[in-house]
C-alpha cells in the first residue's frame, strides 16, 4: 500500500471508476505520481474520518 492510498487527497471518480490525485500538481510532479516514485508528498494528509468525533469527546 502506498502513501497515496490512504491520503485524503486520493478520491475515486465514478465516472472514470477509477483514483487520482485532486491536487493541483505541477508538470514535475504529475510525472513522478504518474511514474509511482513519489514517496515524499508534501500534500499527503491521513484519511482520518474519526478525528473530528475524537476532538469532540
Amino acid at each position: 500500500m502506498s502513501n497515496c492510498d490512504t491520503c485524503i487527497h486520493y478520491v475515486y471518480d465514478d465516472e472514470e471508476e477509477c483514483c487520482f490525485c485532486d491536487m493541483d500538481l505541477d508538470e514535475d510532479e504529475m510525472y513522478r505520481f504518474l511514474k509511482s516514485s513519489f514517496d515524499d508528498c508534501p500534500y499527503y494528509q491521513v484519511d482520518d474520518e474519526y478525528r473530528i468525533v475524537r476532538h469532540q469527546m
